[in-house]
């Protein structure tokens, strides 16, 4: 279960990485990066081939960003997602937030054997501020008391 303060804990950080984001741009991952830049958050992209996404240069790992950042958003695939949260833990990454669709009960289970503090199942984009039009799904959120506690 996601706790408000692991949300609040994550958004903290001035500084973040994102796994998820295509060559494409039209991805969640590119969206939640460009949103993110935006509410003025540096966030570093991660991509295992691209040099540049949205203008924004990427790096190929975890290890290689070029200062040491605390919270990841994790946008892709639960299998893909084990292995990058196994990268965040040895690259030093504390906290974790598995986008709809990147949890799963094994990466789960591996980011509590890491120690990561974790938000999954949660859109980040409800919780950024200023949420503007994410606003109105907070909103539909809290009337079926599915927000984080």
């Amino acid at each position: 279960m996601t706790l408000r303060a692991d949300v609040e804990a994550f958004l903290s950080e001035p500084v973040l990485a994102v796994v998820g984001a295509s060559r494409t741009g039209k991805k969640f991952g590119n969206i939640a990066c460009r949103e993110l830049r935006a509410k003025g958050f540096r966030v570093y992209p991660v991509h295992p081939t691209a040099d540049r996404i949205d203008g924004v240069q990427c790096y190929p790992r975890l290890a290689d960003l070029p200062e040491r950042v605390k919270s990841l958003l994790v946008v892709v695939p639960p299998a893909q997602a084990e292995i990058v949260v196994r990268e965040a833990a040895a690259a030093g990454v504390d906290r974790v937030w598995l986008q709809q669709g990147a949890a799963s009960a094994s990466v789960l289970s591996t980011c509590r054997e890491l120690g990561l503090r974790t938000v999954a199942g949660e859109c980040i984009l409800m919780f950024a501020e200023p949420a503007g039009f994410h606003r109105a799904h907070r909103w539909v959120w809290k009337v079926l008391r599915k927000l984080p506690a």
